[in-house]
């Protein structure tokens, strides 16, 4: 395994990351899909075995459950010191008064709370989830930076939000003398590049490194396009349904029917040619990978040996059509009107 920067920092991870949120009790959780103890933790002690440092998880993921699972995990099968743990905050985890968002309150509260479930001292990793709009940014910008000096967090990252707010965020840690969002974990793939458009630019000029959700946009890249649901979580996951609408079908099949082209001409499966897409892309600096299987960690590894030529290149990219955007989507109630109107959703200009 080959490491690499994240962003402009020193910090060295692996070009793969494992996501954990398809680790956790299932009466946590999602207890159609999500795997328990005994199962993730052969699936962490694999991705460890092939060389994976980057580990990415969320308060949020099944109830602290994720955390709890891949915290004892790495304690036993990993050297601390070896790893990078990545958590994020700012969806709810308890009913009434502070039990959300971005609030100084909130920080302080859930980096303890995930330290404690993750049995760690310090989190290398802490991620904003999602912009809080209810708060004032100088607010949780002051709370993550006093967290970094308390030593609690090494390096701080965000998540899907508009690439004018991270701007702004970026401009006011600058001006404050705040410890910097090194990282950027957005929503990337070959069925979704609305972020070309502003996002990624503004990582790449400024030094961000982005770790990307979703790289094989829910599997419908990794099989062919009439089993696109084919797998359990398929089937009972709406947020899919969400992010791929039926205006972009048409594009989305030739797109899926160009990567099992290419995989079938190079002898390798569809997820790897569409990993190796991801990674000829300069501001990625891993995939979050979602592994339910073994051998979906090798498929992972091995696609970074891959790359694909220019004409290669062209065959993915050529069937793209834009999309509705919903990156900067963090008010809850907006993101419920939306996907009650999701007929009514047009293209972006």
């Amino acid at each position: 395994m080959e490491y690499v920067k994240l962003g402009k920092t020193g910090l060295d991870v692996s070009p793969i990351a494992i996501g954990a949120m398809t680790y956790g009790e299932p009466d946590r959780g999602h207890p159609v899909w999500s795997l328990g103890e005994e199962e993730s933790r052969l699936l962490v002690k694999h991705a460890l075995e092939r060389g994976i440092n980057f580990f990415d998880t969320a308060n949020m993921y099944s109830q602290g459950s994720s955390e709890e699972i891949l915290g004892r995990a790495l304690k036993d099968y990993a050297d601390r010191d070896d790893v990078v743990i990545a958590t994020k905050l700012r969806h709810p985890m308890r009913s009434g008064p502070n039990g959300k968002g971005l609030s100084r309150k909130a920080i302080m509260t859930e980096i303890d709370h995930s330290l404690r479930r993750l049995g760690t001292d310090y989190v290398d990793l802490y991620q904003i989830h999602r912009n809080d709009p209810a708060t004032p940014l100088e607010e949780y910008l002051e709370a993550l930076h006093d967290l970094v000096k308390a030593g609690k967090v090494r390096y701080l990252g965000a998540s899907s939000m508009h690439a004018w707010e991270f701007a702004k965020a970026l401009h006011t840690q600058a001006a404050h003398g705040w410890a910097r969002f090194v990282s950027m974990q957005d929503h990337y793939n070959l069925l979704a590049r609305e972020e070309e458009r502003e996002m990624l630019p503004l990582c790449l000029d400024e030094g961000v490194g982005t770790i990307v959700w979703s790289p094989l946009a829910r599997g419908r890249l990794a099989r062919p396009w009439h089993d696109a649901k084919a797998t359990t979580r398929g089937e009972n996951d709406p947020f899919a349904d969400l992010l791929y609408l039926e205006y972009t079908v048409d594009s989305d099949r030739r797109i899926v029917d160009a990567v099992g082209e290419i995989a079938q001409e190079r002898g390798v499966n569809r997820a790897q040619i569409a990993l190796a897409w991801l990674r000829s892309k300069p501001v990625v600096v891993a995939p979050l990978v979602g592994a339910s299987r073994t051998s979906q960690i090798d498929d992972a590894v091995a696609s970074l040996d891959l790359t694909l030529t220019a004409d290669e290149t062209s065959r993915l990219e050529r069937h793209y059509t834009p999309r509705h955007d919903l990156q900067g989507i963090s008010d809850d109630r907006e993101l419920q009107r939306i996907m009650q109107q999701m007929p009514q959703f047009t293209t972006a200009s």
